[in-house]
């Protein structure tokens, strides 16, 4: 009876997310562009929740609690209240030129902007094949978790394969569906019910253990390390380094990026960045407080284990429990529908439909035709990245960071590109390639040191593309079917 309920409780609300999907894909148009940015209307709420939503992963609830568990509360400081506030501000700096961009000349990946900035199709290309490559381990961060969380909450009756596989499904089904309107509107209800729910548990789990006072007299006797503010692992320079490249890196994600194409208004979009950090310090708090004060409690987690289920399963009736991750499934789902809609997008926008546009027998590809492609892009996508999580994964922070910091190190070659009239594509190139192949043996080569007195390789990674760019863009002339007045001319429309 137990598993009954919490397949109910889980299965139920994923059946619920598919409904709304249903009724978005009857009311919207059969075009690529409402399908991938729902024909550019979204209002305030929308825009910040589905924004919210989507950044909602398992890396927020697991990884993170899971960190926070190891190490310490300091990890709320990080991803809570820096790295709210410094994408706050690239969604205003970044967001809002893009948005004019995007309103001017109808794009819809970043890949196309920076195509026709430095007019070049194999530019273009390259942006989207660096995006895809590190999109594709993100997408199947959620599966993990997915996967993880299940086995967790059911005590293995459930195995690892069948959940991811089950998240898996649902993502199909819903995101072809769907698409961008359906996915803002089921992120919306997702965002809020995820606010709720993760206060709820929090709050339930200090009544039970006597509040926080008792929760916090239990963390210092048993890791009185974790109650001072620095420690070998929370060291200045490593928080500065996460908080930053994470922050970066957000603003280079595909499904986040697209957001700021998708707003109505320039005023939507300065609402919603205001009321970013806000958002992110009343989510991060609970899940990663759980996660601190569990390490207190008389909770056994194996080795590899994921904190937050565990704890509830423990201090919680099934219900609840199965409810709180139900909402765990529900951030996973947010993030990974807008992760394979974005992938899509990419391919289709950047890859697949240059390529016929150019061959001399076909002059353009039809919007049906465009939409339909998108949708097969995402079983295609999904069910690969389904299969690779089945093979011995990596760990859902490594995963996790490696994607945050890798798009990090295109964020400050496209600041430049936006603001400096005279970036070169040489330029762009040297700095995007410089960074990405520099981060790249960070991760995979000894040669390349992971660390330099404690900053990240992640944030030198971006000073070496920052560098690249403006240096080789300075000793450079600008390539002749560069459009650059063209460009300039839709950063200054109003």
């Amino acid at each position: 009876m137990t598993l009954a309920l919490q397949l109910a409780i889980i299965v139920g609300y994923l059946v619920l997310a598919l409904a709304i999907g249903l009724v978005a894909y009857r009311v919207a148009d059969r075009t690529a562009e409402d399908f991938y940015l729902a024909s550019r209307t979204f209002g305030t709420i929308v825009l910040l929740f589905t924004t919210f939503a989507t950044l909602l992963s398992a890396f927020t609830f697991f990884a993170g609690p899971n960190i926070a568990y190891q190490q310490g509360p300091e990890w709320v400081l990080v991803m809570g209240l820096m790295d709210g506030i410094i994408f706050a501000i690239l969604w205003y700096v970044i967001g809002y030129k893009q948005w004019l961009l995007g309103q001017n000349h109808g794009y819809v990946t970043l890949g196309e902007m920076l195509g026709d900035r430095f007019g070049a199709t194999w530019f273009r290309g390259l942006v989207a094949g660096i995006s895809l490559v590190w999109l594709f381990p993100y997408v199947m961060l959620q599966q993990v978790g997915a996967g993880t969380a299940l086995t967790a909450l059911t005590g293995g009756a459930i195995p690892y394969w069948a959940g991811a596989g089950l998240i898996t499904v649902f993502m199909i089904l819903y995101v072809v569906l769907a698409g961008m309107r359906g996915i803002a509107w089921t992120d919306t209800l997702q965002g809020a019910f995820m606010l709720v729910i993760t206060w709820v548990a929090l709050l339930w789990l200090l009544a039970v253990v006597g509040g926080p006072t008792s929760a916090t007299a239990a963390l210092e006797a048993e890791a009185a390390q974790h109650l001072a503010l620095g420690s070998d692992y929370y060291t200045p320079q490593w928080m500065l380094s996460t908080a930053i490249t994470i922050g970066f890196g957000v603003a280079m994600f595909p499904q986040v990026n697209q957001r700021f194409f998708a707003a109505g208004s320039r005023t939507v979009l300065k609402r919603s960045f205001a009321l970013w950090p806000i958002l992110c310090v009343l989510l991060f708090v609970p899940s990663f407080m759980i996660g601190a004060w569990a390490r207190g409690l008389d909770v056994t987690i194996p080795e590899g284990g994921n904190v937050l289920p565990i704890v509830l399963a423990e201090y919680t009736p099934v219900w609840f429990a199965a409810l709180v991750i139900a909402g765990a499934m529900a951030a996973m789902m947010s993030s990974s529908d807008s992760m394979l809609l974005s992938g899509s997008s990419y391919f289709t926008r950047d890859l697949y439909r240059p390529v016929l546009e150019y061959r001399s027998d076909i002059q353009s590809i039809s919007a049906q035709r465009e939409d339909f492609v998108a949708r097969v892009g995402v079983v295609v996508f999904a069910t690969a990245s389904f299969l690779v999580s089945l093979v011995n994964p990596a760990t859902l922070f490594e995963l996790g960071d490696a994607a945050f910091s890798e798009f990090a190190q295109l964020a400050l070659p496209v600041l430049v590109a936006l603001y400096w009239r005279r970036t070169t594509r040489a330029g762009m190139t040297a700095g995007i390639l410089a960074s990405q192949l520099f981060y790249l043996a960070s991760l995979f080569t000894a040669i390349v040191p992971s660390s330099y007195a404690g900053w990240t390789a992640g944030i030198v990674g971006m000073g070496l593309g920052l560098v690249g760019t403006v240096g080789v863009s300075l000793v450079t002339t600008p390539a002749a079917d560069e459009e650059r007045a063209l460009y300039f001319d839709g950063l200054r429309a109003d």
